[in-house]
């Protein structure tokens, strides 16, 4: 059979909604390829560089999506973060799904851009669990929670714009929603045309 092109799979959430750890689960399967996000901002411990995010400058960012090698870029809470075009292209070409972790902003450039992309959102059990989250997590100022979770609002008004929206409240069946989103989309008649063409030349 053929290699078809890979899925473009766009994940978005409120910070501290847990799509890390379920995105974790997914990528153990070695079909998926995970699109390392560039950033300005500074590391937070234990995060590695090319693994967690690309972290640059604001120049060498800058650069780079003047040149046209971003996928998609916004600033957020006073950084930039953004998809480096060519590794996304180069895994899609392969048959690879990529899953791109990205904020709203970006997830909408997506969509224009790539509208056979699947766009999922991941919704948290309420506005105070997320705050609840986002303090535990113990990463950030309280200034830097309060923006992050007025921000949620508005980034949870922008799901309707998605294919796919689930709660993460009990993170097993968390997992368990987003692998049959990503099944269910395998299935549509739009991504099996080549399946269909294949069968009928086997007859």
């Amino acid at each position: 059979m053929a290699t078809d092109r890979g899925m473009l799979i766009v994940v978005s959430a409120p910070a501290g909604c847990g799509k890390g750890t379920i995105l974790a689960e997914i990528l153990k399967d070695d079909n998926f390829c995970y699109s390392v996000s560039a950033t300005t901002r500074n590391p937070r411990p234990g995060e590695v560089d090319g693994v967690n995010y690309h972290f640059m400058t604001v120049d060498e960012f800058k650069n780079l999506a003047d040149n046209d090698g971003m996928l998609e870029y916004a600033q957020f809470c006073d950084n930039y973060y953004g998809t480096p075009r060519k590794f996304v292209e180069e895994k899609l070409s392969e048959g690879k799904d990529v899953i791109l972790e990205i904020e709203v902003q970006g997830a909408m450039i997506v969509k224009k851009n790539f509208p056979e992309a699947l766009l999922v959102f991941i919704l948290p059990p309420s506005i105070e669990e997320l705050r609840r989250r986002l303090h535990k997590r113990g990463t950030e100022t309280e200034e830097v929670i309060e923006k992050r979770v007025s921000k949620a609002s508005v980034e949870i008004e922008m799901a309707e714009n998605y294919d796919y929206t689930f709660i993460n409240g009990e993170l097993e069946t968390a997992i368990d929603d987003l692998k049959a989103i990503i099944r269910a989309e395998r299935c549509t008649l739009k991504r099996q045309k080549n399946t269909i063409k294949e069968v009928l030349n086997n007859a």
